[in-house]
């Protein structure tokens, strides 16, 4: 990776975007998010590195490996941005901006999914705007890009 180079993490269960909860998540998948932001990316000549994990470890690790000389990284952390302290950890040492990422509106959604261990520490927020939500969050990061 490089400081041209988006770092896309995806938590828990996003495998199955497109099959799981439709009525709440949509019908696309991965692969068409995977898609969505390399055409963002492409837009301001950046490249993406797409990555999903149904560990919060290996979540982990990714988070640290672009922490810097990266672009930035969009991060949507499923069901670890409730729980995991130790992925809000990684976040709060990384030195690339970070963008945490919901398909949903996790704050209209179950009391539980409410809370972020991730909000305080991200650098920005897309939640609720569907898979176009991770475009955005790239269209972000390529602006903080041009403003410094």
């Amino acid at each position: 990776m490089d400081d041209r180079t988006v770092l896309v993490l995806n938590g828990p269960n996003l495998n199955l975007l497109g099959e799981r909860e439709p009525e709440v998540y949509g019908h696309d998948t991965l692969a068409d998010v995977e898609r969505l932001c390399t055409e963002a990316a492409a837009r301001y000549g950046l490249t993406v590195d797409f990555r999903q994990s149904n560990h919060e470890g290996t979540l982990v690790d990714w988070v640290q490996e672009g922490r810097s000389g990266t672009a930035g990284i969009v991060l949507n952390a499923g069901g670890y941005t409730h729980t995991s302290v130790a992925l809000r950890d990684a976040v709060s040492a990384a030195r690339v901006p970070c963008v945490e990422v919901h398909i949903s509106d996790i704050h209209a959604r179950e009391e539980f999914r409410r809370f972020s261990y991730l909000s305080d520490v991200c650098d920005h927020h897309v939640i609720g705007h569907g898979v176009a939500g991770y475009a955005e969050a790239v269209d972000w990061l390529a602006g903080q890009r041009r403003q410094a």
